[in-house]
């Protein structure tokens, strides 16, 4: 037996999939939390962006040396760190767009 997953019909606001809910201005703890992963993930890509430039130009003579490995190791490193960054509480876009989420959810609620 599968399950199928409900994709969203034509005119349903993609904010509708955190919430099933059609009560008004009540949104679902396990919604909320999915959003706030969301912003989460957000920033961490906000935040990879922000790290591969400061990377740009970098060579070194280090066990990667000039090699192609080097920017394999640098993009695994950048990752790393903007997951490590916005778990940590990043730089507040997180917080920003999690509140944007909700104020948008409720008002549609």
């Amino acid at each position: 037996m599968t399950s199928a997953v409900a994709l969203p019909g034509p005119g349903l606001n993609p904010l509708d999939l955190l919430t099933n809910s059609r009560e008004p201005g009540k949104i679902n703890l396990t919604k909320q939390t999915k959003a706030r992963a969301a912003a989460q993930d957000f920033e961490a890509v906000f935040l990879n962006s922000m790290f591969q430039h400061m990377f740009t130009g970098i060579s070194g003579e280090g066990p990667f040396g000039g090699s192609g490995a080097s920017g394999v190791w640098r993009s695994m490193l950048t990752d790393e760190y903007s997951k490590s960054f916005a778990k940590a509480g990043g730089i507040g876009i997180a917080d920003q767009v999690y509140r944007t989420l909700m104020a948008r959810q409720e008002a549609n609620s």
